[in-house]
């Protein structure tokens, strides 16, 4: 249906990247970094968004997915935990969307009732809209006129202590912002880690341009 073109933004980048890898990503972004964001960059969202931008931020853990088809995402959370980045890249890694995310939300699920409740079939995640805080976003992912299933994904993360899987099970929305190629995206997952445990993450996040950030 498409949904790896559309995975988490726009398709506008024209950037090429080194080939992935621990020690250097997309954009020269990798574990160990720090990235700087445009100083206008804050400004500029005011009041399209509520999504927030940090001051210059140490990458702590990075993770990465295979989608598939040369399609991968690549993922970099940041020392102040309520902040992450993703970058979407396909083929010889080149750069198709970076989405700035802030977290709103991460409660861990304590039993199948709950889960059910927050994220399944009695939930609203997964429906054409979701409103939040007054805003309707419109689902990327699904076709269904109801209830869609939840996408899953596989990321590989690492930090400076550890290296470990997280299960994901997500769903995307998405609007429009009124700024040029600028999407506000809503994200909803389901995560299990390798123990077990299960938490349900919701990230608000705001489509960025390459030149918006830098590494340091």
């Amino acid at each position: 249906m498409g949904w790896f073109k559309d995975l988490l933004g726009t398709s506008n980048w024209q950037t090429s990247a080194p080939t992935p890898e621990v020690a250097g990503g997309p954009l020269g972004l990798a574990q160990g970094k720090a990235i700087r964001f445009d100083s206008t960059l804050g400004l500029l969202l005011d009041g399209s968004t509520s999504v927030q931008v940090p001051d210059a931020q140490a990458i702590w853990s990075a993770g990465w997915i295979d989608l598939g088809q040369s399609n991968k995402l690549h993922r970099y959370y940041l020392n102040n935990e309520d902040f992450w980045v993703q970058i979407h890249v396909t083929g010889d890694d080149q750069v198709e969307s970076v989405t700035l995310f802030n977290y709103l939300n991460y409660v861990t699920v304590n039993s199948d009732a709950e889960l059910q409740r927050l994220a399944g079939p009695n939930s609203l995640i997964g429906l054409p809209s979701y409103t939040h805080d007054g805003v309707v976003f419109t689902r990327e992912w699904g076709t269904e006129q109801g209830q869609t299933e939840l996408v899953p994904l596989t990321e590989q993360v690492i930090n400076p202590d550890e290296s470990y899987t997280i299960e994901h099970h997500s769903m995307l929305y998405a609007r429009d912002t009124g700024l040029t190629d600028r999407r506000e995206l809503l994200l909803f997952s389901v995560e299990q880690d390798e123990e077990g445990t299960v938490s349900l993450s919701t990230s608000l996040g705001i489509s960025l341009y390459t030149t918006d950030l830098s590494t340091i």
